[in-house]
């Protein structure tokens, strides 16, 4: 009976909160935000205006995560108020019509608002006074779907919009960013501190709110219609921020021309941050974004942000301008998001590199279609569905209807319910109105369905002449490949998009060397770096004569190609070892260190290689695995050190360290490793040899692994 009761009471109040919007109509918040940063903790005090439009509401809700209140007042006067692990409820002093709300409140979050810490030693305790050079504290939010109230008292529910002004104090060495536009910076007396404030103009949904600080620099640009671009960079980062940024105005002016609706927020911002949990987040006005994809211009022929800048720039009209009324709709964002994207690729790139992509995510979701069945509309749906199938039915219906009568639809869609909350109907209906196409059928098949309509997509795909050619060319997989030499020596001397060149030579890579080094030649000789690449991935076996050749592609302006190259000449060349070593001594790579942490883990490996230098060598590459760096570098160097297999306690510690970080696929394979070598003989002495010496928290969750 108390289960039942438990349930009952749950139930009621997630109804109550969903009914809530329908009685009760939040309007604005006004915040002003501080941290105890030693502690984690955040501080402030809100003021909320809601409009009560239902006398008969007896409780008000205001979503809040494990969180202390004082000083609760509604319209000037002491409230009737509870607090409960979930939620902030007002019970007494509010009327019909016009209400204010003010209080104070303080929270350790246990998700959406992250402390960051990195180059300092892992013992130092995290403060902004002592801060120097060496450190990088950063403070950055996440609130994707519902977890905003984890550290701003705010709303769960998407359909309840409200206009957020946050005002921050926090130390003047550092950048302070919020949604909107800023309105002003205020030096607090005889501190180290300021308050920076920022406005929105219009509502939005709680989960877009954003906090970002850090040690950034700026560079602005202005669009063709005036909106000005912010383009955040670490100081250290300036030579990357080019490349990082490169097409970002185009795109924005794309968007705004192709969509046909002008941007609504004044002001777009940029933001990369340390130890990111996804790609990048659309909060409005303000995306934040993966440290990842920060990149050089070399990097940037492996690695660009591009795709990644475009969705989160779509997502400000597709789910911050308009917003899904539940997670049932959630395509109508990342479906949107991830078309339009690839759209302003397109006009970037071509036409060929718009179906190869278009292709390769039919690819995926055919691939996946036996298991992965649950259809769009279905709040269950996989991340998969929702973006890449998503994307998929937005092209089925946009060559459908006609380029025109899509935008035309899209663009009523938008005007029509911008600053609310839609359905996939609602989206539908905009497009009946433009055009005889049969929508009902449409929905059924590619939103009400699972698994994905193959030759539906075929038949899109052929009409590009690429795809056709790309197609025929994997009909020829199972010829010979003296019969199909000379098509694939005609396709190298082409001009054609690289995917085609590298199907040629995956088709040839277990072909005998003497049999296609003419065509190898070729390759090489193009100087294209994917095509390259393609070599250094399918030509691992080859003779002495084309030593040098490959050599070559150390020097490719590709830190995936150096890696492969290097990785492939270690192994074949044992007696090259040292100057091969000597060649790439100096190398970085990405963000992650690749190309370093891989030459610290050879050189260690190589005997009589820089003997008097191994102690330096392996004390290098564990400082990476430490607490000091980004999870990217860290999970790269305990890859290596676990690879190298010495027994060592530093190692293990850190192992353990990464199981309670706040990424969790950093966490899932700190957890993943710990299981592995428990399985070794001896390695459970060794992990509760080292239990003493770890803080309570991680003690804790090694007892835990251990006690599987």
């Amino acid at each position: 009976m108390k289960l039942y009761i438990f349930l009952l009471s749950l139930f009621i109040t997630s109804l109550s909160f969903a009914q809530q919007v329908q009685k009760v109509d939040f309007k604005t918040c006004n915040a002003a935000i501080s941290f105890d940063v030693p502690q984690q903790k955040v501080i402030g005090t809100v003021t909320y205006t809601f409009e009560v439009l239902d006398k008969k509401t007896d409780t008000i809700y205001i979503d809040a995560r494990n969180m202390q209140f004082t000083n609760v007042t509604i319209n000037g006067k002491k409230a009737g108020w509870v607090n409960s692990a979930s939620a902030l409820k007002l019970y007494k002093g509010y009327k019909k019509g016009n209400n204010t709300v003010t209080f104070s409140y303080s929270v350790q979050p246990k998700k959406a608002l992250y402390f960051v810490v990195l180059d300092t030693d892992a013992s130092t305790s995290l403060s902004i006074t002592d801060a120097s050079e060496e450190k990088d504290i950063q403070i950055w939010t996440q609130g994707q779907g519902k977890y905003t109230s984890h550290w701003l008292p705010s709303f769960d529910d998407m359909n309840e919009k409200v206009i957020f002004n946050l005002s921050v104090d926090f130390d003047k060495n550092y950048t302070v960013l919020a949604n909107g536009e800023h309105t002003s910076t205020i030096d607090k007396n005889d501190s180290s501190l300021y308050t920076v404030s920022y406005s929105m103009q219009h509502p939005m949904s709680s989960y877009l709110v954003m906090l970002a600080i850090g040690k950034f620099e700026k560079q602005t640009s202005i669009t063709a219609s005036g909106t000005p671009l912010e383009f955040y960079y670490h100081p250290e980062d300036k030579d990357k921020r080019e490349p990082t940024y490169r097409y970002s105005k185009q795109i924005f002016d794309f968007f705004e021309s192709a969509i046909d609706v002008p941007y609504a927020w004044g002001v777009y911002r940029q933001v990369p941050v340390q130890d990111f949990l996804y790609a990048g987040m659309e909060n409005t006005t303000s995306t934040i974004f993966s440290q990842d994809f920060v990149v050089d211009s070399i990097g940037f022929n492996d690695k660009t942000y591009i795709n990644v800048n475009a969705h989160e720039l779509a997502h400000q009209w597709f789910g911050d301008l308009i917003t899904a009324k539940s997670g049932k709709h959630h395509w109508l964002q990342e479906g949107f998001a991830t078309y339009y994207a690839l759209l302003a690729e397109q006009e970037l790139f071509g036409d060929d590199h718009f179906n190869y992509e278009l292709y390769e995510m039919a690819e995926r979701l055919q691939r996946f279609a036996k298991t992965d069945t649950i259809p769009i509309l279905n709040e269950k749906a996989s991340s998969l569905t929702f973006y890449q199938k998503g994307a998929w039915a937005l092209h089925v219906l946009r060559e459908g209807v006609g380029h025109e009568a899509f935008r035309a639809a899209v663009k009523n869609y938008l005007e029509k319910y911008a600053y609310s909350n839609v359905t996939t109907d609602d989206f539908l209906a905009e497009i009946n109105k433009v055009s005889d196409y049969d929508t009902t059928a449409f929905k059924e098949r590619w939103l009400e369905k699972g698994g994905f309509e193959v030759q539906e997509a075929i038949a899109l795909l052929n009409k590009n002449e690429f795809i056709q050619l790309y197609f025929k060319l994997g009909e020829l997989q199972d010829k010979r490949f003296g019969e199909k030499k000379p098509t694939f020596k005609q396709i190298l001397q082409s001009d054609m998009y690289y995917p085609v060149k590298e199907e040629v030579l995956l088709q040839m890579a277990d072909v005998p060397f003497d049999d296609k080094a003419e065509l190898i030649q070729l390759a090489m000789a193009s100087g294209d770096i994917k095509l390259r690449q393609a070599i250094a991935r399918t030509v691992t076996t080859f003779p002495d004569t084309f030593y040098e050749e490959y050599k070559s592609l150390l020097q490719d302006k590709s830190y995936i190609t150096r890696e492969i190259a290097l990785n492939v000449l270690y192994s074949r060349y044992p007696e090259k070892r040292p100057e091969l070593l000597d060649l790439s001594d100096g190398w970085v790579g990405f963000n992650d260190k690749n190309l370093r942490i891989l030459w610290l883990t050879l050189a260690y490996a190589t005997p009589e290689y820089r003997e008097a230098e191994k102690p330096e060598i392996y004390a290098e590459l564990q400082g990476y695995a430490s607490p000091r760096y980004e999870s990217t570098v860290r999970q790269n160097a305990l890859t290596n050190l676990l690879y190298i297999n010495k027994p060592d306690p530093v190692v293990w510690a850190n192992l353990v360290n990464a199981t309670l970080h706040h990424k969790w696929q950093f966490a899932k394979f700190g957890r993943e490793s710990i299981r592995t070598l428990l399985k070794r003989d001896g390695y459970r002495a060794f992990f509760e040899g080292i239990m003493s010496g770890l803080p309570q928290a991680e003690q804790k969750k090694l007892q835990q692994l251990l006690d599987e």
